[in-house]
């Protein structure tokens, strides 16, 4: 299929919504403020980001939290549920990676498409009906499905993300194999790998290492496909398409990372085709979230702190919100993964998720008795409220604890 053709088509579909709104934005923003946003935020945000209460202080994050696009998308989802009132609306995913935001939405009668066995079920979706696709995106083949059936389409794809997909798009018209940092399973590296040509997803910067050693020395070729399985565009061959590579990125990936992957293989190229060839070979473009970049930017600065523990709030299935964990877990920081308030229990037990663990972890007496520092980000799907209820929950706590009553 011509991706790029079939976009532009979409484009000028009068059943397709993108960046033209409905005029239904001030009807829907009193409703968004009142579910996700609060005033202790702000609170602690005019104060320096410092709030003190008893044997607690919280130090929070510079940036967290909603990003532009996330809250671009929920508004768009509101906004449809309010132009077509009468009509079933369906998200092909979740909206973005938050439990009480995709909640909320099944409470407006919004459906979600089904997973069977890793696979969508669109066998309900009827012609005439509304579909949003979700703030990470959808792949082309599911866009094209949609179209086909004659639905409305309610595009809320991030922007950075559709830069993505442009980048992909140019690898693929140079005939480039797309080397995309990305976790394949994850909904936004699949919509990107739709877009692509040839493209290999490598997780990290050790499988980009072996990347680079193959294309400088060669290997085992059956060892590499069995190694990167699911992670590859089909008929993939590491022996003929890595010859010349782009590089492309899951926007929500930990920045540093991108960038060493991307100097990695630049120099990788350099050295196996010399400075007369490289642009031959070689292809790069910035594909960082700035909103991303920028919550990782204040969790450094954050774990620097003197601080007990943190506290990192998101979906247990959001990429930017685990490597916000990451980073204070590099730094050997007690930290408790959590996507809502209802993981914490004013008994002084939570329920986290540890890092690169697919199993919740039940902890008791985790903050301790007398002062505490407790350090507080979220990921860009998280609501300011969300946050507020958790810094309620462990006032809480610490509350019943010096009265001996805990």
């Amino acid at each position: 299929m011509d991706t790029k053709a079939f976009k532009r088509s979409l484009n000028h579909s009068e059943n397709y919504y993108r960046n033209q709104g409905f005029g239904e934005k001030e009807s829907v923003a009193g409703q968004m403020r009142s579910e996700y946003e609060s005033a202790l935020i702000q609170k602690i945000r005019a104060n320096d980001n410092r709030l003190v209460e008893g044997d607690v202080t919280i130090h929070l994050a510079e940036s967290f939290g909603f990003c532009w696009g996330v809250e671009r998308a929920v508004a768009m989802a509101y906004e449809a549920r309010a132009h077509f009132p009468e009509q079933r609306l369906w998200i092909t995913n979740e909206i973005i990676h938050n439990p009480e935001v995709n909640q909320q939405l099944k409470a407006m009668n919004v459906h979600f498409i089904e997973v069977n066995a890793g696979v969508k079920d669109f066998s309900g979706v009827r012609r005439g009906d509304v579909v949003i696709l979700p703030a990470f995106g959808a792949s082309v083949q599911e866009m094209k499905l949609l179209h086909d059936e004659g639905c409305t389409i309610v595009d809320t794809t991030c922007p950075w993300v559709s830069k993505v997909w442009n980048t992909v798009e140019k690898h693929k018209k140079k005939e480039f194999t797309s080397i995309i940092h990305g976790k394949y399973k994850h909904e936004e590296t699949v919509a990107t790998t739709s877009f692509a040509g040839t493209y290999l997803v490598v997780l990290n910067l050790a499988e980009a290492e072996y990347v680079a050693d193959y294309i400088l020395n060669g290997g085992d070729r059956e060892a590499f496909l069995t190694k990167f399985t699911n992670a590859y565009s089909e008929d993939f061959d590491p022996d003929r398409d890595l010859d010349a590579v782009g590089i492309a990125n899951q926007t929500t990936m930990l920045k540093g990372e991108t960038e060493q992957i991307g100097k990695l293989f630049e120099r990788t190229m350099l050295k196996k085709h010399g400075p007369v060839e490289f642009n031959n070979h070689f292809h790069s473009f910035n594909t960082i979230c700035d909103a991303t970049q920028e919550r990782q930017d204040a969790m450094f600065n954050l774990v620097e702190a003197d601080i007990d523990l943190m506290v990192v709030i998101g979906g247990f299935n959001s990429s930017n919100t685990t490597h916000l964990q990451e980073i204070a877990i590099e730094r050997s920081l007690p930290s408790f993964h959590i996507d809502s308030a209802e993981r914490v229990d004013v008994n002084n037990r939570i329920e986290h998720k540890p890092l690169h663990s697919d199993q919740l972890k039940v902890e008791s007496d985790w903050l301790p008795a007398g002062k505490i520092s407790v350090g507080v980000t979220s990921g860009a799907s998280t609501p300011d409220k969300a946050v507020q209820e958790v810094i309620e929950k462990i006032f809480a706590i610490k509350a019943k604890v010096l009265a001996g009553i805990a």
